[in-house]
């Protein structure tokens, strides 16, 4: 015998059009639900500490001061976290994007990133939090002997870190370099020397991504950084050249080979010597035009950027 079963109810007939004039009041507002600051009992998991939630690369105009004067605006992508203790469900993510809305049109980088950084604390009930703005900057740089000048372009990144009520301000820079190999370089010679056979030292591009604490009262600009750089590995990679520049780098490359282990402790020497930066980590590729694979170098001082573990994109993340 067949069953005979009671016809499900008719879904109710609701509007499918949007409600241009509905105008949220007080007790609307109230009455909508929050999941994520619901009761401990919605916890997906298990009950434990989070060193770090919130929202990653949204993007809006931040002004920064330049060295020499003036301030430049540059389009900015800004990852803001806070922690969330173990017995509480969530955070309002849309929170941290107001509160960095809230200072971005009227202070500089820095100062955006503190009093952020001071709302989020705020705002989220969290006892640490972290901001970071990454941005390209552009520095308009002059040729080895042409008299021409283009835009180089460094991908930096500015991060405020407070943590357990103790706050570090910390940038990270980006610096594009050809690097010659030093035993290349020799072998070349040698053919030259004893066999008489033209040969050609390989070199390659490479990068090297400073990261250092800013330490002490006198500010670390980002045209000091780059000058660091500069000074610690002389090969950056040109923008605009004529054949004399082109014969300028060939000689500026035969006049610095460097490994890629040369390399990071030039940088560090560099780092070392500034009593603006406290502790660093310089990573280093050096991309070969030699081998399939890359040459990588990491040196850390202080203990801000020691690790026992490599992130697995630690190298990879260095396009040069």
């Amino acid at each position: 015998m067949t069953e005979i079963r009671p016809l499900t109810p008719a879904y109710p007939a609701l509007a499918r059009s949007y409600d241009a004039e509905f105008r949220v009041d007080p007790a609307y507002k109230d009455s909508l639900p929050d999941l994520q600051n619901g009761p401990a009992s919605l916890i997906v998991g298990a009950r434990t500490a989070i060193q770090h939630v919130g929202i990653s690369n949204f993007r809006l105009p931040i002004r920064y001061l330049v060295r020499d004067g003036g301030e430049i605006t540059l389009e900015t992508s800004v990852t803001g976290t806070v922690s969330l203790e173990a017995d509480r469900k969530g955070i309002n993510m849309s929170r941290i994007m107001r509160s960095f809305y809230g200072h971005a049109d009227h202070a500089f980088s820095l100062s955006v990133l503190e009093a952020a950084l001071d709302d989020y604390k705020t705002d989220l009930d969290a006892l640490d939090a972290r901001i970071q703005m990454r941005f390209s900057y552009p520095v308009r740089v002059d040729s080895l002997r042409s008299g021409l000048s283009g835009w180089q372009y460094y991908d930096i990144a500015l991060e405020v870190i407070d943590v357990a009520g103790a706050r570090l301000r910390v940038m990270h820079v980006d610096y594009v370099y050809s690097s010659t190999c030093p035993c290349s370089l020799e072998l070349s010679e040698h053919a030259r020397q004893t066999r008489g056979r033209l040969a050609t030292p390989h070199s390659q591009r490479s990068v090297a991504r400073i990261s250092l604490v800013m330490d002490g009262p006198e500010r670390i600009w980002f045209e000091d950084v780059i000058a660091l750089c500069r000074a610690a590995v002389p090969t950056e990679t040109q923008v605009m050249v004529k054949r004399e520049d082109e014969q300028a780098f060939a000689e500026l490359n035969a006049a610095n080979p460097i490994f890629v282990e040369d390399a990071v402790r030039a940088f560090a020497g560099q780092l070392i010597a500034d009593p603006r930066v406290g502790d660093f980590r310089v990573v280093a590729s050096h991309q070969e035009s030699l081998h399939s694979h890359d040459a990588v170098s990491l040196l850390t001082s202080g203990p801000t950027f020691a690790q026992a573990s490599l992130d697995p994109a630690t190298f990879a993340g260095l396009r040069a």
